[in-house]
């Protein structure tokens, strides 16, 4: 029987077992397109409509007091006081349901209101409020002396049919719930009177309420586009927060992985050299016949096969726990004065017999007057020989290498080697420089290495505030470029002044 996959949590954020790995974003993903998906009668959105029209109704609160105050004072004036002063005091209480209704909305959160007993209240509400301008309508004044009160009445009417429309627009129907009412009241009213004003304003109000109607019902598909943009957002944003999440997550379970795995080389170098050490020695010795000749040559050829293989290992083992000490930040730099130059040109030295072998041509350039480089001299030395090794390696029999010491345009120094081998290809050139990555190209046109060389120049490049560049082109050849900052240069100090020797006369 096949085993079975345990059902335990796993320790990694991203299960690559599963076509999606991304599971928590897809999900959310989806929730957000269903629920934009949803038509304007879904409950979500008539909840945000009854929050908005709830709150636009409270803001417009503070206005009726100052009208009211207003048409109480003009009736005063023309001399309707009681009559007024009655409009007044049923008006506003009229317009009290419609605030205790929106009040009670507006604190209520989003989940706890009922829609549907909601927006009877509100109809309701609306129309009670309705009442009140209705009694506005049936006051008359035949001592005041006002001859066109009806008329007047209207175009008041017709100001508070359109405020109202602002103010009820993301509610349908509750214009025509509030003011069929008084629109109907007003026409019976001025049946009877021949006057084609009074008519007109008729008319006038009478196609007023569906044209207010339709710039309202305009206004609530505005507010909902307005709600689908703000729930794309709200979804998007929290798509946003759960995929940072859980990349802020796996990237700090990959951070933690690699430093323990830096640590742990670095702490594998006594341990690992300590028996290699051991191991070269005695290959040695035996190679060398230095205790007694060997009387089977095969033996003597298998020891310097291990002394080989040995030195082969030791270098890969050097390396693997040099890139592991600056990947864990644990690689100090013993920084003094040195020349750049010289450095170099030492290190050309010794590659200089591997060139010879292979029939290549060292060619040196050395700006003048380079000033000391305050830098790490193996460091140094350590990115010179890697570079030159590689650029040996990848250079075919009879190819010329150029290195060439000098001056930044920003002031620092840097150090460049160029060959004419075979070149990486643009798309590889991220590749060669991660950790025991290699070109497909330099593989098969030169003998295999570790792949940890010019990781290990980039990172100590860094470590000096430096910067490590690689430029190349397919069958043209490859040229590294390491630059080092101006903070690096120290400058020339001045001649010390020579003290003059006071020159004294002779003493008797």
């Amino acid at each position: 029987m096949a085993p079975q996959p345990s059902k335990s949590a796993d320790k990694f954020i991203v299960d690559r077992t599963k076509p999606h790995r991304n599971s928590n974003v897809g999900r959310a993903v989806r929730r957000t397109r269903d629920r934009l998906s949803q038509n304007a009668g879904s409950p979500d959105f008539n909840r945000d409509l009854l929050k908005i029209h709830a709150h636009a109704v409270l803001r417009a609160a503070p206005a009726l007091p100052v009208l009211v105050t207003l048409v109480c004072l003009a009736g005063f004036y023309f001399g309707m006081g009681e009559a007024v002063s009655l409009w007044a005091l049923v008006a506003t209480l009229c317009y009290a349901p419609l605030y205790l209704v929106a009040r009670g909305i507006e604190r209520r959160s989003r989940n706890e209101i009922e829609v549907t007993r909601s927006r009877h209240l509100l109809f309701l509400a609306h129309f009670v409020s309705g009442l009140g301008w209705a009694y506005f309508i049936t006051l008359r004044c035949g001592d005041c002396g006002v001859s066109q009160l009806p008329a007047l009445q209207a175009a008041l009417l017709l100001c508070v049919i359109a405020a109202t429309a602002m103010i009820t627009a993301s509610l349908g129907g509750a214009l025509v719930a509030a003011f069929a009412g008084p629109v109907c009241l007003f026409a019976l009213g001025i049946a009877g009177q021949p006057v084609p004003a009074y008519a007109a304003m008729a008319v006038l109000l009478a196609v007023s309420l569906p044209f207010f109607a339709y710039v309202a019902h305009h206004r609530k598909r505005a507010a909902l586009t307005l709600l689908s943009f703000n729930s794309e957002k709200d979804g998007l944003i929290g798509e946003l927060e759960t995929a940072k999440s859980m990349s802020d997550e796996a990237r700090r379970r990959a951070e933690e992985a690699n430093l323990a795995k830096s640590r742990f080389l670095a702490s594998m170098s006594h341990e690992l050299r300590t028996p290699l050490n051991a191991i070269l020695g005695f290959s040695e010795v035996m190679a060398n016949e230095v205790l007694g000749p060997l009387e089977n040559p095969t033996y003597r050829s298998y020891a310097g096969d291990i002394h080989e293989s040995g030195r082969h290992l030791l270098n890969l083992i050097n390396e693997i726990l040099d890139l592991s000490r600056i990947e864990a930040g644990r690689y100090q730099l013993n920084e003094e004065p040195l020349l750049l130059a010289s450095v170099v040109e030492d290190c050309c030295r010794l590659m200089e017999l591997k060139a010879r072998g292979k029939d290549i041509r060292l060619t040196v350039q050395v700006e003048p007057t380079l000033l000391r480089l305050f830098a790490d001299e193996r460091a140094i030395r350590q990115i010179a020989l890697n570079l030159l090794s590689n650029a040996v390696k990848f250079t075919a029999t009879g190819g010329e290498i150029r290195i060439r010491v000098g001056w930044t345009a920003g002031g620092g120094q840097y150090l460049s080697i160029s060959d004419n081998g075979p070149g990486i290809p643009a798309d590889e050139l991220a590749i060669v420089l991660s950790a025991f990555g290699q070109g497909s190209i330099a593989i098969k046109s030169a003998e295999q290495g570790t792949g940890l060389g010019l990781p290990i120049v980039q990172g100590l490049a860094e470590l000096h505030g430096g910067a490590f560049e690689l430029k190349s082109k397919l069958r043209s050849g490859t040229e590294a470029v390491v630059a080092f900052p101006r903070s690096r240069v120290m400058e020339e100090l001045p001649a010390m002044p020579q003290e003059r020797k006071a020159v004294s006369g002779g003493r008797r």
